[in-house]
């Protein structure tokens, strides 16, 4: 069964940085590829990135482009999110998601940020961005 597990999330005032993480709990994450979403109160989940299976491609939603940045460590089983410059728009729970293993897997389109792409989801980490 596939499990994701995210970590990384706080507190920050506006301006700071934080790297979350999604790792996978006794599965290889390496062989799906992964997206990043969040969902603030009252509002549905977003896309906010995606990284394909050998890392090559990413996709960025256009609101964090210039401030996200996903990778990947094989040889930690962990997907990361940079996020620099956060703003009090950025806060909500922070969930990374995993494709299902079918050809159609990967993230050179705009159905890499939509959830329904997405079989496998974890429990999230909460941001909070304020001054």
């Amino acid at each position: 069964q596939v499990q994701l597990v995210e970590s990384g999330g706080g507190f920050v005032q506006p301006g700071g940085s934080l790297r979350l993480s999604c790792t996978g709990s006794d599965f290889t994450l390496q062989f799906y590829a992964i997206g990043w979403f969040r969902q603030a109160p009252g509002k549905e989940r977003e896309g906010v990135s995606c990284i394909s299976r050998t890392g090559v491609s990413t996709n960025y939603a256009d609101s964090v482009r210039d401030r996200v940045v996903i990778s990947r460590d094989s040889s930690e089983n962990t997907v990361y999110l940079q996020i620099n410059n956060l703003r009090p728009e950025d806060t909500g729970v922070y969930t990374c998601a995993a494709q299902p293993l079918d050809p159609q897997a990967g993230c050179s389109n705009y159905r890499s940020l939509t959830p329904k792409r997405y079989d496998f989801w974890g429990q999230g980490t909460q941001v909070t961005v304020s001054s």
